[in-house]
């Protein structure tokens, strides 16, 4: 039985500076980091109130062919790459905090329906969405 979700992956341009970035920059916890065969290194970070989810920080390469590490690099640069979510208690307050320390954002903070909603890049030009959420139902969207 699929008790949770462990591990995602997050794809980055350089592991020492994606570390640096969530640690110190997000607030994340140091996770895994090991070099293992064929210099291939294995870095993880964590929240520290959600030690069973892991994120990875994996650079385009293998097990990716070179086709698709090169795609995976590509849009990292174009900033058109995905990451994921983040939950806030006060989206504006870390808005500001984030902006404080350098953190881009493409989209300050901003009324929807599920809540409060900022959205900015890592410093790998991956895009992160800050959510500080609220009750909501499909009614509370247009149809």
């Amino acid at each position: 039985m699929i008790t949770n979700v462990s591990l995602v992956t997050l794809w980055v341009t350089d592991q020492d500076d994606a570390k640096k970035f969530y640690i110190d920059t997000l607030g994340f916890a140091p996770g895994t980091d090991v070099t293992m065969g064929d210099g291939f290194r294995w870095v993880t970070i964590l929240h520290p109130d959600h030690p069973e989810l892991e994120v990875t920080l994996m650079r385009p390469g293998p097990p990716l062919d070179a086709d698709m590490a090169e795609a995976v690099r590509r849009s990292l640069a174009s900033g058109t790459m995905g990451g994921f979510g983040l939950t806030t208690t006060d989206c504006h307050a870390t808005y500001k905090d984030l902006v404080a320390k350098g953190v881009e954002f493409t989209q300050p903070p901003a009324e929807r329906p599920y809540g409060i909603e900022a959205v900015m890049r890592d410093n790998s030009g991956n895009w992160l969405v800050l959510v500080e959420k609220r009750e909501y139902t499909g009614e509370d969207f247009a149809h």
